[in-house]
């Protein structure tokens, strides 16, 4: 295993950092404003000189490790009786370390995508939040995010008092599910953060854990040689196109920069529409300009903006109000995509009003173009429509037949690294390994919503893969059941969203296990709701409930058992000894928050109670249902349905459902049948 420390060593006087490669040094978990979970085994570990000895004390609890030859040492302290602190945590062996306002008290793992990555200060009533934040007794540690291909025994990071300066860069899930548990116990609170945006679970997984589950083999197998060749799958490229420009006087000559400015005169450019005539553009081999100027609003104007732009044949330079912004060439490595181009445009130069988007083109062995695309966009502005193009240049000669065929094929280009397996559990996870915590909450699941069966086994792979690995038992875990999504349908049917959800639910069979249902809080047109406060207070009605003795309801209606009645199903639910409770409907439903976009609501089942119920027969053909609360169970029929075999509840990306139990928790969507899923045969 590689051993990867870079931190620096704290010195005798406060504040004082001093690189020494053989003195006792500390993982960046163990720094100024640390919160300790009280134990009576909590590890702390580092590294020294071999056979150093080394101290390790806290408010009188002390510890001592003689390190082995490998440097590596590790103790455990007993905080099970300690109050609060703060206290200094105190390291010795050759040097002395001071790790200044440590508290002990409740430390939780928070982890996942982007939903648990989205900062406070980008919800509802963040402003007003943030203001209010100041609290010694909530902190947040923050991994910095990184990828590697073996695991690392360190990582980056920094531990964060909760306060009006501080706050708005919280995970929104983290603090909100800290702060009411923090609010709640009277104790300190510690979050430890570790997530990125749009990765799988297998990021997130060990490859050992990975190599038990049998259908990954294959790709996993050529993913890591896909990363391991591309280097020199890259040189041996450059290499043969080097050789081939010169054979055939292709060298790009680039004579014009001007034309990526904003106030470039345009009166000699033809208007194009694209993606449609993005074949037509050139009639030549050689290189082009097209650029478009688009109005941008002011809650754009200073923001990172993101370009998603179709295949650009072969290669292009990018452009934002004058500015090179990014460039995809045969020399370099993201280059050779076969799907779409990204990039970013920094703050700086988004501005409120006119903005240029500027785009180079050339291609050596064809004519320059332009492929279709889905997605053509700046940020939330399409770019479909009007452009201005202008040809460079042209090369004079056309390539022969054997030239165009020895043309070399750049490798295509890998995936972002985040998203290999183990390469974040690699880099953000096995640093933390085994700092003492009582448990995670986890939200992830869009990244792997097109491989919603093999879910089933790929997440709680995951969670026992942590659990083997910590070392502390079935420590708790709980996770987000994914929000709704998309667009309406009007039709009950299939839904891959549904198949995910499905997948998370079956893993409460896992000890230790719950999870918080959002299916009443997420947003049509964003996939990340807003509302991170709901979903943080639900994940800690689970830990008050499960963890800390609160006699409280920590879940909504599940699915228990059905019976049929006739044209009728009973379905029985647990988590209903109180009531089921129909919730009201409005006539709008959310659409995005961002602008408060609402729909009107068309009911699917408007002479019903409750909305979300489908039924079917033998035939398998699902119609909307008309559903009634009777008791602790819920009625479902149709009068399409003479004979019933199977129901389902809130099945779909974004359904339209309001089945609550009487402590205001939406019931989990849930299907009685085992009809063969969409996504069974998709892999990873």
């Amino acid at each position: 295993m590689k051993f990867a420390y870079s931190f620096l060593v704290v010195g005798l006087v406060a504040g004082t950092v001093l690189p020494l490669q053989a003195d006792v040094i500390l993982p960046s978990i163990f720094s100024d404003h640390a919160v300790l979970q009280k134990s009576p085994k909590v590890p702390v570990w580092g590294k020294a000189d071999p056979d150093e000895k080394v101290t390790v004390t806290l408010d009188g609890e002390k510890a001592e490790a003689t390190t082995g030859q490998d440097g590596k040492w590790r103790v455990n302290l007993n905080l099970a009786t300690k109050a609060q602190g703060p206290f200094e945590l105190v390291v010795e062996g050759k040097n002395k370390i001071t790790v200044a306002d440590v508290l002990v008290g409740e430390v939780w793992l928070c982890s996942g995508q982007s939903n648990m990555e989205w900062i406070v200060v980008n919800t509802l009533g963040g402003e007003t939040e943030i203001a209010n934040s100041a609290n010694p007794l909530l902190r947040q540690f923050l991994v910095k995010k990184a990828t590697s291909v073996t695991p690392l025994d360190a990582c980056e990071g920094t531990w964060t008092l909760a306060g009006p300066e501080t706050t708005g860069k919280f995970t929104a899930v983290g603090y909100f599910f800290g702060k009411k548990l923090q609010n709640t116990l009277k104790v300190p609170v510690g979050l430890v953060h570790t997530s990125w945006g749009g990765t799988p679970s297998e990021a997130w997984t060990s490859i050992e854990a990975l190599r038990t589950f049998d259908a990954l083999q294959q790709s996993i197998d050529q993913k890591l040689s896909d990363e391991a060749t591309f280097p020199q799958r890259l040189r041996d490229f450059l290499a043969k196109y080097s050789e081939w420009e010169e054979a055939n006087a292709r060298a790009d000559k680039p004579s014009v920069t001007a034309n990526a400015a904003p106030d470039t005169p345009t009166v000699d450019w033809k208007k194009v529409n694209l993606p449609a005539d993005g074949d037509k553009l050139a009639d030549a081999a050689g290189a082009l300009w097209i650029r478009r100027t688009m109005t941008l609003g002011p809650e754009l104007a200073g923001k990172t903006l993101r370009i998603d732009l179709p295949v650009l044949s072969d290669y292009d330079t990018v452009y934002w109000n004058g500015q090179k912004i990014g460039a995809t060439l045969p020399t370099t490595p993201e280059a050779g995509s076969v799907s779409s181009r990204q990039y970013s445009v920094p703050p700086s130069l988004v501005k409120e009003g006119d903005n240029t988007l500027a785009i180079r083109i050339f291609n050596p062995n064809s004519k320059p173009s332009l492929a279709s695309a889905d997605n053509f966009r700046a940020g939330p502005v399409t770019l479909a429509g009007e452009w201005l193009a202008k040809v460079e240049y042209t090369f004079p000669k056309p390539l022969s037949t054997e030239a165009q065929a020895a043309y070399p094929v750049q490798p295509a280009k890998l995936g972002g690294l985040q998203y290999y397996p183990a390469h974040l559990f690699n880099a953000m996870l096995n640093p933390l390994i085994p700092y003492a915590m009582q448990g995670a909450v986890w939200y992830q699941g869009e990244a792997n919503v097109g491989r919603a069966y093999q879910y089933r086994t790929a997440f709680p792979l995951m969670i026992k893969d942590w659990r083997s690995r910590w070392g502390q038992g079935d420590f708790p875990f709980y996770w987000c059941q994914l929000a709704n999504f998309t667009p309406k349908k009007n039709v009950p049917g299939e839904s891959a969203w549904a198949e995910l959800r499905e997948a998370q639910s079956m893993a409460l069979s896992l000890p230790n296990s719950g999870q918080a249902n959002l299916i009443d809080i997420g947003e049509e047109g964003d996939i990340h709701p807003r509302n991170k406060k709901d979903v943080g207070d639900r994940l800690a009605l689970i830990a008050l409930a499960k963890d800390y003795g609160q006699k409280i309801e920590c879940s909504g209606p599940v699915y228990k058992s059905m019976n049929v009645e006739g044209d009728k199903i009973r379905v029985a639910f647990t988590h209903a000894d109180n009531g089921l409770v129909v919730k009201p409907l409005g006539d709008t439903y959310l659409v995005k928050s961002l602008n408060n976009e609402t729909k009107p609501l068309v009911r699917n089942s408007p002479n019903s109670e409750l909305e979300g119920f489908a039924i079917c027969g033998g035939d398998r053909h699902w119609k909307w249902a008309n559903a009634k609360i009777e008791n602790e169970t819920v009625v479902v029929s149709s009068p399409e349905v003479a004979k019933p075999v199977a129901v389902r509840y809130a099945w779909a990306n974004n359904p339209t459902c309001n089945l609550y139990n009487k402590a205001g928790l939406p019931a989990v969507p849930f299907r009685t049948d085992d009809f063969p899923a969409i996504t069974f045969n998709k892999k990873f």
